[in-house]
């Protein structure tokens, strides 16, 4: 839809007669002051631009506006900003990369023990190509959504084979990579590459939500939709990467998600929030959803110091890593042992059969399961594994070398000495 509107022009101080989108409209509307809705008839009279003076004190200036914002946030960088991580020395497009998935809903704190084991056991794009996805697991267990580590596995293997190992550079070729959105994206380009981005973390959304009191959940796309065009807007063409640095460091260090420490904000006379001390109600929260609960129960075959191991799918939870084999409940064990073990349930499940019910609760994003485990002691090893089933007898010393998820680490250091 198209809306008729006088723009103010605070460089000539004149005003023109546009015709513009209303999703323009929408997101630049500071910059018009309504006239009328009438298309047809202002197409039938043969409206053409005009200019008539305006006084200054009925301009606005968005531009200013923004300056002011971004040079706030710029002071305040200076000062009390982080530029010391350890992805921000001997910047390399690897680095900031492999820090950017990392930092994907998780914290810094919790990342940076990771990125230093990750970058000495794989120090370059070729090192991480080249490696075992059961070794890239195995360094990133604990760090959860292991998804991220396939996909900057597969990243790298593209790439190393597509890009002579050199990092792409145009913002089309970076989100056509595994594992990398639109703030993931623009994080890496802005601070690997020195291009000017707008970018969109939780850190940001929170900061933009109270600072322009946008209503609706963060997770709806008009929502997204509107926190974009706002971070686009204040998002400054010098010094990008400082100011994106600082929009984070404000959401992680200031604009709280409990207790903003609104008196140490440099945007309070931006923020609309702070203004009408609304700050409790912005970013407005998920709507609530109780969560599935689920069970499963895993089955703990040991036989003297080693225990039976089952890889995962490649896609799904904890895909990819090692885990106990898992079936629905008791009455499959027999199934499952018969399947895959090639035994007669009774040479391998009789008289040591253990049944630990409600071991462990894990928290999953979407869903609760509840893990039981079945122990069993076997006396000796099936004589043969069902081919191409990912099942391994491990010894419980060698179990670091394995990606395990943390639950299943837990309930077999539990259950070693047991």
């Amino acid at each position: 839809m198209l809306i008729f509107f006088h723009r103010l022009d605070s460089a000539s101080d004149s005003c023109h007669i546009d015709y513009i989108e209303f999703a323009d409209y929408v997101r630049h509307g500071q910059k018009y002051r309504r006239i009328t809705y009438n298309k047809e008839k202002a197409a039938r009279e043969g409206q053409k631009e005009i200019e008539k003076p305006v006084k200054k004190s009925a301009r606005i200036s968005v531009s200013a506006k923004q300056n002011s914002f971004a040079k706030a946030v710029l002071e305040w960088f200076d000062v009390h900003g982080r530029r010391h991580l350890p992805w921000q020395t001997d910047k390399t497009a690897y680095r900031v990369w492999l820090s950017e998935i990392m930092l994907q809903q998780t914290q810094v704190a919790t990342v940076i023990p990771y990125y230093h084991c990750f970058l000495k056991n794989f120090p370059s794009m070729m090192d991480l190509a080249n490696a075992e996805l059961d070794r890239v697991l195995q360094q990133w267990q604990g760090l959860g959504y292991y998804a991220r580590a396939r996909n900057l596995h597969r990243t790298a293997r593209i790439i190393c084979d597509e890009y002579q190992g050199e990092f792409p550079q145009t913002m089309e070729a970076v989100l056509a990579l595994p594992g990398i959105g639109r703030s993931t994206a623009a994080s890496i380009l802005t601070f690997a590459c020195n291009q000017s981005w707008p970018i969109l973390d939780g850190n940001v959304k929170r900061v933009l939500s109270r600072c322009f009191q946008v209503s609706g959940w963060n997770g709806q796309s008009a929502t997204l939709k509107k926190l974009w065009q706002l971070s686009e807007t204040v998002t400054p063409k010098q010094r990008t990467d400082a100011f994106n640095q600082a929009m984070m460091d404000l959401g992680s260090m200031v604009c709280l998600k409990a207790k903003p420490l609104c008196q140490q904000c440099p945007l309070m006379s931006h923020c609309q929030s702070y203004q009408q001390q609304t700050q409790h109600l912005y970013p407005q929260k998920k709507p609530v959803k109780v969560k599935p609960q689920k069970q499963t129960l895993m089955l703990l075959h040991r036989y003297q110091d080693r225990v039976l191991l089952h890889r995962r799918p490649p896609v799904g939870i904890w895909g990819g890593l090692w885990s106990l084999p898992e079936v629905a409940d008791v009455d499959e064990i027999a199934v499952w042992q018969a399947r895959y073990l090639f035994a007669r349930p009774a040479a391998l499940s009789a008289g040591n059969l253990s049944i630990n019910e409600q071991v462990m609760q894990h928290q999953f994003t979407h869903f609760n399961l509840h893990i039981s485990v079945a122990m069993m002691e076997l006396d000796h090893l099936p004589a043969k594994i069902a081919d191409g089933c990912d099942l391994q007898f491990v010894a419980f010393e060698h179990l670091a070398d394995y990606g395990l998820p943390t639950p299943v680490r837990e309930i077999l250091h539990r259950f070693a000495n047991s």
